[in-house]
């Protein structure tokens, strides 16, 4: 594949300052370039590498994941795998935009921004509930990848007529997306504290009441003995019910900086 390039006055075409070729398996995940191979057609491809890595983190956890151990599975040399990915973080960030397929796409059935913004981040609540792998990958980057663009559009698109400002726009989808991430970080880490306690999750919650009861003196907490002694820890709510809560404040601050543009 040639260097990026664009027209000059003249009709030549000029590399763009600053302009670098995608790493390789960027440009094959968007079907722009293939590795050249020489002799019988390979076996593997980038597709079936990610497959394999998905895989093995759906089962094992993310820590599981080596250039060794999705050769293993691929039953290959993990040699084989750097024709297609050079080193492990490129295989991570590639996992982690397979893990977030299908985007959401507009249904046609959406009343306004809102409804198209709330269904993005409920798709993107479950496709980390599918692949809770993911939240443990670091965001290296801006979105590059084919479905991390998808989601960028679909959530644009959400936006289009609202009367924001692009930069607006772009700021609207991080603070959902930031939101959505951190929620489902959350119920993770709470997910995994409630059954390693071997508790179903009222009686988790519960004993925490019981031993902030113990711990704290009312008389330095008396907010605190006053919102345990209303209840609110005699049982644990459901984790979309406090996904709803957050998201439609979040929504309810944008749908109020929408009105004043408009």
């Amino acid at each position: 594949m040639s260097e990026p390039t664009r027209r000059s006055a003249t009709g030549t075409e000029e590399r763009a300052v600053g302009e670098q070729d995608p790493p390789a398996s960027v440009a094959a995940a968007w079907g722009v370039r293939g590795r050249p191979h020489k002799g019988p057609k390979p076996g593997l491809s980038l597709e079936r590498i990610v497959a394999a890595a998905v895989q093995v983190a759906d089962a094992e956890g993310l820590a599981a994941v080596s250039m060794s151990r999705v050769a293993a599975e691929l039953g290959t040399a993990p040699m084989s795998l750097y024709r297609y990915v050079t080193a492990k973080d490129e295989l991570l960030a590639l996992m982690r935009d397979a893990a977030y397929s299908p985007s959401p796409t507009s249904t046609g059935d959406d009343a306004g921004w809102r409804a198209g913004l709330s269904r993005w981040a409920w798709t993107m609540r479950a496709a980390m509930q599918r692949h809770p792998w993911v939240l443990h990958i670091p965001i290296s980057g801006l979105p590059t990848l084919p479905n991390e663009v998808a989601w960028f559009e679909e959530g644009l698109r959400s936006l289009q007529d609202t009367g924001l400002e692009e930069n607006e726009k772009a700021s609207a989808i991080l603070l959902v997306s930031g939101y959505v991430r951190n929620a489902a970080m959350i119920d993770a880490d709470i997910e995994a504290a409630v059954r390693a306690s071997g508790k179903t999750p009222d009686e988790w919650m519960a004993s925490y009441a019981r031993t902030l009861t113990v711990l704290a003196d009312p008389r330095r907490f008396p907010a605190l003995t006053k919102f345990i002694a209303a209840g609110v820890f005699d049982r644990a709510d459901p984790p979309e019910a406090e996904f709803t809560f957050g998201l439609d404040r979040i929504l309810d601050g944008l749908a109020a900086l929408i009105r004043a543009r408009r």
